[in-house]
């Protein structure tokens, strides 16, 4: 509580209560009814961990803490609410980064008979709002859209920051035949290669570029090219591996230009475009590219409704198995589908995703599609959703909505760089209270009570 005396720390806990007074007069003004939505509700699959709470008066069961009122919001528009909106309290339990808390909170929309650009409307319109309220900022819609894979080929993430250049080039196809055979067969086995030309940066040392090679590491890179592009020759390791007509194709293709200092990493698409979209924003900052105090929002739409997870060996819903995939990919559902794009949105700011939604599937039987398409039978999503198609049975609206990350909105409007500079008590990276000390023992009574039993856990340091 000595923390929170701080004038720093209180002012952006001020500023915190004004965006949420802003939000929820612009949301009233348009008709939008806030709704409270159960807290102690049950586990559902396809997200994080989940807090779980033992059921005293049902020995052997567990209530789940929310993660997101996803299905209690979609049960409004099913029930004749055409707007629902709640400032929400979330919780997961995840490793945490310095943007993530196991308690959060979001704010939290849905709407009834509205497309992707109508759920777009109001959200800039509340955005517009917001920071003119609390920076006197003007921001003005509508907002730049960018598609999913437009995204992933020039920046490396689905998250961009288009404060700056330094765009990706994707030069698979030059390299393909190479002599430089780390190329050629990364591109060969199904990978690809990208390059990202560091301009006029021809003078970073040696010991400079290993530590961009530590950096790209983390991301799973295996190495990091380069080239310093001189005026009569290219200052290189890999220089004399490529013949003149492919130095002058990746010239063109990249922007060589002399003074120049051109990165390349050679992986499956995953790896090469994290690594470098991440080494991207880092020479953003380091070559003080970024302008600080301007706002650029992004919309990200279109991304694929599934992804592949080796692990379990099934495919699993890159946002949530509600969201809706765009009619005309139907058909590869059964026989392709990670080509199947979903109509997800999210709401990037500075490199920051701020917000996402989607619109949701209204059919029952498109619902029980998607179900199987995740490698559930019919026994099964019946027991985890079942209250879910019944509501779709008997007749649902089109409906689509999103959620902001509150706390990371407004850590952007208080210019901090972590969620836990604009929260009251908030957890340490080991998810603990500092105050109270909690998670703590609990007594052997409530664990009777509980019907629970606790076994010895060794605990690595």
């Amino acid at each position: 509580h000595i923390d929170l005396r701080r004038p720093s720390l209180q002012k952006n806990i001020m500023l915190r209560h004004q965006a949420s007074a802003t939000i929820r007069q612009y949301l009233n003004d348009l008709g939008f009814l806030d709704i409270e939505t159960p807290v102690l509700t049950r586990s559902t699959p396809e997200g994080a961990r989940d807090y779980l709470v033992p059921s005293r008066v049902s020995p052997g069961h567990f209530y789940a803490l929310p993660q997101s009122p996803q299905l209690f919001k979609q049960l409004f528009m099913m029930s004749g609410f055409d707007r629902y909106y709640q400032i929400v309290r979330c919780f997961r339990d995840e490793d945490l980064r310095a943007d993530r808390q196991p308690e959060f909170t979001q704010v939290d929309m849905e709407m009834s008979f509205v497309g992707e650009e109508d759920v777009m409307n109001v959200a800039e319109g509340m955005m517009a709002t917001l920071f003119k309220d609390i920076l006197g900022t003007d921001v003005r819609p509508p907002f730049q859209r960018m598609l999913y894979e437009e995204a992933i080929d020039r920046y490396g993430l689905d998250k961009p920051d288009i404060r700056f250049g330094l765009e990706l080039k994707d030069i698979s196809d030059i390299v393909e035949n190479a002599g430089f055979k780390v190329f050629s067969s990364v591109v060969k086995k199904g990978g690809i290669v990208k390059a990202l030309n560091a301009k006029g940066c021809i003078s970073m040392s040696r010991k400079d570029i290993d530590d961009l090679t530590n950096f790209v590491a983390i991301y799973r890179a295996k190495g990091l090219a380069w080239v310093k592009v001189k005026e009569d020759a290219w200052q290189s390791p890999i220089a004399k591996f490529f013949s003149d007509e492919e130095k002058a194709a990746l010239a063109q293709r990249i922007d060589m230009e002399p003074g120049d200092l051109v990165f390349f990493v050679a992986d499956m698409p995953k790896v090469t475009n994290e690594a470098l979209g991440h080494l991207r924003n880092h020479l953003g900052k380091k070559l003080g590219l970024i302008d600080e105090n301007e706002f650029r929002f992004l919309w990200v739409t279109r991304f694929p409704m599934f992804e592949y997870n080796e692990d379990e060996k099934r495919y699993q819903a890159l946002h949530h198995p509600f969201t809706a995939p765009l009619e005309e990919d139907y058909e590869l559902l059964e026989s392709d589908p990670l080509k199947v794009r979903s109509r997800a949105y999210d709401l990037v700011l500075n490199g920051s995703e701020i917000g996402g939604g989607s619109i949701r599937i209204h059919q029952k039987e498109l619902q029980e599609k998607i179900f199987g398409a995740l490698g559930m039978n019919p026994e099964e999503y019946e027991e985890k959703f079942g209250f879910l198609l019944s509501a779709l049975d008997s007749g649902a609206p089109p409906h689509g909505g999103l959620a902001f990350g509150f706390d990371r909105l407004v850590m952007i409007l208080c210019g901090q760089q972590s969620i836990r500079d604009v929260i009251a008590f908030p957890k340490t990276q080991k998810a603990a209270c500092l105050m109270t000390n909690a998670p703590s023992e609990t007594s052997k009574t409530q664990l009777n009570e509980l019907s629970l039993k606790l076994r010895a856990v060794r605990v690595e340091d």
